[in-house]
C-alpha cells in the first residue's frame, strides 16, 4: 500500500511568527512573513513527528534488539539508566514542536470553529495516543497544563495522576470519536487516511480497544465497559483489513528515525534479540527470512557487507545480560567478523530500510487484542478466527516495508497449520503473536509485554544492573534537566507515584 508523505516545511514557518508591541508602527512589519498556519499543516506535523526512536530501552526490554555495549548506546541490554537514552520519548513528545504542543494548538484553534470539527476530532483522538505512549513510559506526566506555554504561559506545567490521565484518555478517545462527521469537512492533510472519517473512526475505537485492555489486570469491569464501546459497529467498528493501518511512510528525504542506528555508524554494534530470533525458528515463522540476516561483513555499509545469509537455519540471536568482553566467554559464541560479531542482524533491505513506515496502531495488533477480549468475555466472536487474522494481517504487512519482503497467502496458511491455535494456551499465543506485530513499535510491544505477562522471557541479569529492577524494567526515568528545571512539580510526582526508578510499575501495570 502507497501513501504519500505530504511535506510538511510549511509548518517551520511557525518559527517566524511574530506581533509587534503598542506603539510600533506598521513599517516594522515584514510584509512576507506568516502570521498564521492552516492548523492542518500543524496536526500533520503531529502525526509525522510521533515516530519516535525506541530502540535503546523498549525493544530490548522484550529482547527484540541487542547490543552488547556499554555507553551512548546502554539501556535495555543492561537494565540500566542512561539519560540521554531513557528521556528520548519525553523530550521528543513534549519538544517545542512536538506533538504535545502542536495538537494542543491545533485543539486550541478549531475547537469552536464547526467548520473544523474534524480536524478537532482527529487532534483529540491522536492526543491520545500521544499519551498513551508518555504515561506507559513514564506514568505520572505534565498532562492537563502541558502544551500551553504559549496559549497560556504556563512553562512549568504540573504532573497529573497517570489514572486520571488514562481516564480522560477514555473520555476523549470516546468522545472525539463519536464527534466525527463525514458531512463536515474532510482533512486531506491528514498523512494517514487523508481525512476518511471511516478510517478515522476505526482508529479512535482500535486505539479505544488498546487502552480497554491496559486496565486488564487491575479492574476488568472498566475494561469490559470500555471494549464494549470500541467494538460497537453504531460506533464505526474496528479496523478491519491493513488498508486502516496508520503509519508515516518515510522516504529518502524524510527517513526512518531509527535509520541511522542500522544503517548508520551504530550498524556493526546492533544485533538481534536471542528469544526473539529463538522464537521465530522454534515456529518456522516465514517473518524470520524477511526480518533477519547474517552479513559477511556485518560493520560494512549496506553496499559493501558482502554475502547476505537469510536461512532462518542459520540465525542466531544474540543473548542478553553480557558486555562486549563477557560474551565473548559464553558456551557457543559464534566469534566475531572484525570488530563486529557473528550474531543476526536485523535486515538492512527490508525491515530496516532507511525509508521503512512507521507503524503506529494495525490491524493485526486490533485482531489481536479482540482476539483476547473475546476469549476474556468482553466481547463477541471467534476467538480462532481473529487470531489467525491477526496473524496473517502482520504477514501482509510486511510487503509494505518492500516487495522482496512479501509472504504469500499460502505460506501464512501453512504457518498457522503448522502452528494451531489451541485454546487453552490462548492468552499466550495471542500476547505471543502481539509480540512479532509489534516488532519495531518499541513502545507498544513493550506495554503490552508488561500488561499481559507474555511472552515469557529469560531474565535479563546483567551483573551491573539497577538495583530497583527486580526482573525487567517497568518504567523509564525522568529527564535529568526536568527534576532541576521543574523541580517543585517532578517531587510532587514521584511522593504520589512513588520512586523515579526503573522499578517503579506503571498503575495499570499493579
Amino acid at each position: 500500500m502507497k501513501r504519500t508523505l505530504i511535506y510538511i516545511s510549511a509548518v517551520l514557518l511557525l518559527a517566524g511568527v511574530s506581533s509587534c508591541d503598542e506603539g510600533f508602527e506598521d513599517v516594522n512589519k515584514n510584509p512576507v512573513q506568516a502570521t498564521s498556519i492552516d492548523p492542518i499543516y500543524l496536526f500533520s506535523n503531529a502525526e509525522f513527528s510521533s515516530a519516535i526512536a525506541t530502540q535503546h530501552y523498549q525493544m530490548q526490554i522484550v529482547q527484540q534488539i541487542n547490543t552488547p555495549f556499554t555507553g551512548v548506546v546502554e539501556g535495555g541490554n543492561h537494565n540500566v539508566v542512561t539519560d540521554p537514552n531513557s528521556n528520548a520519548n519525553f523530550n521528543s513528545l513534549y519538544l517545542q514542536n512536538g506533538p504535545v504542543n502542536v495538537l494542543t494548538t491545533v485543539i486550541a484553534q478549531t475547537k469552536d470553529n464547526a467548520d473544523r470539527s474534524n480536524l478537532y476530532n482527529m487532534s483529540r483522538i491522536w492526543k491520545a495516543y500521544v499519551f498513551m505512549v508518555l504515561v506507559d513510559t513514564y506514568g505520572d506526566v505534565p498532562y492537563f497544563q502541558a502544551g500551553k506555554a504559549f496559549l497560556e504561559g504556563i512553562y512549568l506545567p504540573k504532573y497529573d495522576d497517570q489514572k486520571l490521565i488514562y481516564d480522560d484518555i477514555l473520555k476523549e478517545l470516546v468522545e472525539g470519536t463519536k464527534g466525527l462527521d463525514a458531512s463536515k469537512a474532510i482533512e486531506s492533510g491528514d498523512l494517514f487516511f487523508k481525512g476518511n472519517i471511516a478510517q478515522w473512526k476505526k482508529l479512535g475505537n482500535s486505539l479505544l480497544l488498546r487502552a480497554a485492555m491496559r486496565y486488564s489486570k487491575i479492574d476488568q469491569a472498566k475494561a469490559k465497559q470500555y471494549v464494549a464501546i470500541a467494538v460497537d459497529a453504531a460506533n464505526g467498528g474496528l479496523q478491519s483489513s491493513n488498508a486502516d493501518n496508520a503509519f508515516i511512510a518515510f522516504n529518502s528525504t524524510f527517513n526512518h528515525p531509527l535509520a541511522g542506528y542500522f544503517q548508520g555508524t551504530e550498524r556493526g554494534n546492533v544485533y538481534m534479540g536471542k528469544a526473539f530470533i529463538d522464537y521465530l525458528k522454534t515456529t518456522a515463522d516465514p517473518r524470520l527470512k524477511v526480518i533477519a540476516v547474517k552479513y559477511e561483513a556485518p560493520g560494512n555499509p549496506l553496499a559493501t557487507v558482502g554475502a547476505e545469509d537469510t536461512n532462518p537455519a542459520n540465525q542466531e540471536g544474540m543473548p542478553y545480560g553480557y558486555n562486549e568482553s563477557t560474551i565473548t566467554a559464553i558456551p557457543g559464541f559464534p566469534g566475531k567478523i572484525g570488530s563486529a560479531f557473528k550474531y543476526s542482524q536485523i535486515n538492512r533491505r527490508t525491515v530496516g530500510k532507511i525509508d521503512a513506515p512507521e507503524f503506529f496502531i494495525t490491524y493485526s495488533q486490533t485482531s489481536l487484542l479482540l482476539a483476547e477480549a473475546v476469549q476474556r468475555g468482553w466481547a463477541t466472536g471467534d476467538v480462532k478466527a481473529l487470531y489467525e487474522a491477526g496473524v496473517k494481517a502482520h504477514m501482509a504487512q510486511m510487503t509494505t516495508y518492500d516487495v522482496s519482503a512479501a509472504i504469500p497467502e499460502a505460506t501464512q496458511t501453512a504457518y498457522l497449520a503448522t502452528n494451531p491455535f489451541v485454546a487453552a494456551k490462548a492468552l499466550e499465543q495471542i500476547n505471543n503473536q502481539y509480540w512479532v506485530s509489534s516488532f519495531l513499535n518499541g513502545s507498544e510491544a513493550w506495554a503490552n509485554f508488561r500488561r499481559s505477562g507474555f511472552p515469557v522471557l529469560p531474565v535479563n541479569n546483567y551483573p551491573g544492573k539497577d538495583p530497583s529492577v527486580k526482573d525487567f524494567i517497568k518504567r523509564l526515568v525522568y529527564p535529568v534537566r526536568e527534576r532541576s528545571v521543574n523541580e517543585a512539580n517532578y517531587k510532587e510526582a514521584i511522593a504520589r507515584m512513588g520512586p523515579d526508578e526503573l522499578g517503579t510499575p506503571i498503575f495499570w501495570d499493579k
